[in-house]
């Protein structure tokens, strides 16, 4: 059908889009009103915009639909989402069924070495998963346990020491463990021996 109009038709509700209405996007045109992510109708920009072939998404929804899957991609660092964008009307379960799980795994001592070789926290001795992981001393510590042994001060890796497996903030390794005399861990003057 020819365009009399003499405007590009818009990529989602065909119509004439005149040029003061204009916004294009991946060499097609759209109405202002018309540029909103195919899944939850949220209103695009420049910025927000994600596109996919002839589909438009805000960057969200085109993460739950094309984006990586499983442990660790999630909206944030270290996050487990298990938002499937169903209730976005985002079908992910694309390509063949995957055939249903057996109720017990069938190897069972792979399974108990894959639970078994999570690492322990040395100051509590829990578990440190990957998403809550600091390394300090050659150890895996929980954020939380990320501390001091002697003032309890909250450690990163511009002020931590480790002696004997155990973290210490600068100022404490220096005043129980570095140089003695003046000028080092806090002596103002020298003792008088007799």
């Amino acid at each position: 059908m020819p365009n009399w109009g003499g405007g590009a038709k818009c990529g989602a509700c065909e119509k004439t889009v005149y040029h003061a209405e204009e916004i294009q996007c991946n060499g097609r045109s759209f109405h202002k009103s018309c540029f909103l992510c195919m899944a939850c109708r949220k209103a695009l920009d420049s910025t927000t915009v994600a596109a996919h072939e002839s589909e438009i998404y805000c960057k969200t929804c085109y993460g739950r639909k094309y984006g990586p899957k499983g442990v660790g991609f999630g909206q944030g660092a270290g996050c487990l989402s298990t938002d499937t964008g169903d209730h976005l009307g985002l079908n992910l379960q694309q390509g063949s069924p995957k055939p249903a799980r057996p109720s017990t795994p069938t190897n069972t001592s792979k399974f108990a070495k894959k639970m078994v070789d999570v690492d322990k926290c040395p100051r509590c001795g829990k578990s440190v998963y990957a998403a809550e992981k600091i390394m300090g001393g050659g150890k895996p510590w929980h954020k939380t346990c990320f501390r001091c042994a002697i003032c309890g001060k909250s450690l990163e890796s511009t002020n931590v020491t480790d002696k004997d497996g155990e973290l210490y903030c600068k100022v404490c390794y220096a005043k129980n463990f570095g140089p003695k005399g003046i000028g080092f861990g806090g002596l103002t003057q020298v003792e008088k021996k007799e």
